[in-house]
């Protein structure tokens, strides 16, 4: 259980394992979601056009924070780094990068934590 802010600060994440993703020459980040969903599959049998991935392009902030996500940085260096590259543009920083962070964590699962 996480008992002050220095744990928070402390956490470590990684890409999981079965994300795919693409950056471009302007380190813009792409998520390729796999549709591979049965329905999916089946209306793709019947020649309707369904793409085989879902693309979520993140923005210029999230891509940034996105590919900080190494497995050895933590929340707070990660915060550091958006800090010395975008200054008060960051701000309110961390309440900003914590719910990021949560969003691609727990409603997309593109991130899992390595420590805690």
């Amino acid at each position: 259980m996480l008992n002050s802010n220095e744990d928070v600060l402390r956490i470590i994440f990684k890409i999981s394992d079965n994300l795919q993703y693409e950056v471009d020459e302007e380190n813009i980040v792409t998520i390729l979601e796999k549709q591979d969903h049965k329905i999916q599959k089946f209306f793709r049998k019947l020649k309707f056009r369904i793409p085989e991935y879902k693309r979520i392009s993140l923005d210029e902030y999230g891509s940034y924070v996105f590919l900080q996500i190494d497995g050895n940085n933590t929340i707070k260096d990660i915060g550091e780094s958006l800090e010395i590259k975008y200054g008060e543009k960051a701000y309110p920083l961390y309440e900003r990068l914590l719910l990021f962070l949560k969003h691609i964590d727990v409603n997309c699962r593109y991130i899992e934590k390595i420590n805690f």
